[in-house]
């Protein structure tokens, strides 16, 4: 994708996995192509290499699409984002970290949402990165979003943290960063994943930068809460 905006939501209500357990936190994996998975990714074929960081997790499930739970692995958006290839992303490393310094907050429950858009001239014009008055409506809109699904799940302080853009096509890449790092809602945060090394095509993350930005989304979570 052109641009990418992650949010992980945490809601604090139990759920039922497969193993009979009782789950206590789900994390809503929301978002495009990079969260998604495009790590390990090269001519729409997924490597298989998963980093001890991103391993499964026997606390650690996942809400198939067919809405059952099963332990969580990578790709964890497999059978969701059906048109393209998935590979490594940001999920895993994201929850084994989570636990690892928090191992209270387990078990966890992964709900992948995250859906990558079509290339082309098509996705360029619908880039908030290409227009300028959308670009500048970004960081309202955003707010928006944020408010309406807080609404939604009737949580009105939902936990939730987003990932500041690290590329994109057309002029206005920062003026979309600017927004999203502006944002001061109550209980939010935004990772800036700036600087993490992209895949060939300069638009989404490697399976290193994706283990990275894991952690990154997970340090900042535990602040959050």
């Amino acid at each position: 994708m052109l641009a990418f905006l992650c949010l992980i939501l945490q809601l604090s209500n139990a759920i039922a996995y497969a193993s009979g357990t009782r789950g206590k936190h789900i994390i809503i994996l929301a978002g495009q192509s990079n969260m998604s998975g495009r790590g390990g990714v090269q001519n729409n074929t997924w490597d298989g290499v998963v980093p001890l960081q991103s391993q499964p997790n026997p606390t650690i499930f996942r809400l198939t699409a067919d809405l059952s739970w099963i332990e969580a692995r990578d790709p964890l958006h497999k059978d969701i984002d059906v048109n393209a290839t998935c590979g490594l992303g940001p999920g895993m490393s994201f929850a084994n970290r989570l636990l690892q310094r928090a191992p209270g907050l387990g078990p966890l429950g992964l709900v992948p949402c995250a859906v990558g858009g079509p290339r082309g001239t098509k996705s360029a014009r619908e880039s908030d990165t290409v227009n300028e008055l959308d670009a500048r409506m970004y960081g309202r809109r955003l707010i928006n979003l944020f408010n309406n699904l807080r609404a939604d799940l009737g949580s009105p302080l939902l936990p939730i943290v987003q990932v500041a853009i690290t590329s994109g096509q057309g002029p206005y890449v920062e003026t979309v960063r600017k927004a999203q790092l502006g944002i001061k809602l109550q209980k939010t945060r935004c990772v800036d994943s700036k600087g993490l090394p992209l895949l060939p095509d300069n638009l989404h993350l490697s399976t290193r930068a994706q283990v990275r930005l894991g952690r990154m989304l997970a340090n900042a979570f535990l602040k959050v809460l």
